[in-house]
């Protein structure tokens, strides 16, 4: 089995195309230390390849809430995948971005489940960007999104500067 990194899922080379079996296939979905992924049931283990991430982030919702140090934005960010799964970024649900060092092109996650993470697309990543506020993290100046009393860096503001240049 495989899942390609627009969320499509495989198998013996064919797509699975029943949403139903798929959602069951990601409910057994786990992922070892080591980074391999594996379906496991309690009488069988099967290893599935994952070209980028498990999921896929296709919608954001955003809301007002009573979350927060009374210091941060009293925001909520949730996130729906491809497979309708709900996930609220938060301490246990973080958002990270991963920068390409050479492009800087950004390639933005959520956690889903521990080990397992949803790619966020680009109309969602878009969102976030939108929602972004400036915050000071280690003495640097960086764009982010603040959930649930947390803050999410981005990047960093003078590189997001220069690359509008």
């Amino acid at each position: 089995m495989r899942i390609d990194r627009n969320g499509t899922w495989y198998y013996q080379g064919s797509p699975i195309n029943r949403k139903e079996l798929v959602c069951l296939f990601a409910s057994v979905m786990r992922r070892e230390a080591d980074g391999t992924y594996w379906l496991e049931t309690p009488v069988e283990r099967g290893r599935i390849e994952v070209e980028d991430a498990p999921f896929v982030a296709v919608e954001l919702c955003w809301r007002h809430c009573d979350c927060g140090d009374g210091c941060a934005p009293k925001q909520c960010l949730t996130f729906r995948t491809n497979l309708d799964e709900i996930v609220t970024a938060n301490a246990e649900h973080p958002i990270r971005v991963h920068l390409c060092p050479v492009t800087r092109e950004p390639r933005p996650y959520i956690t889903i489940r521990p080990g397992l993470e949803a790619k966020i697309n680009r109309a969602v990543f878009y969102e976030l960007v939108a929602l972004g506020q400036t915050e000071m993290v280690d003495g640097r100046e960086m764009l982010g999104v603040w959930s649930e009393g947390v803050f999410f860096p981005i990047d960093e503001v003078q590189a997001l500067e220069t690359a509008a240049e």
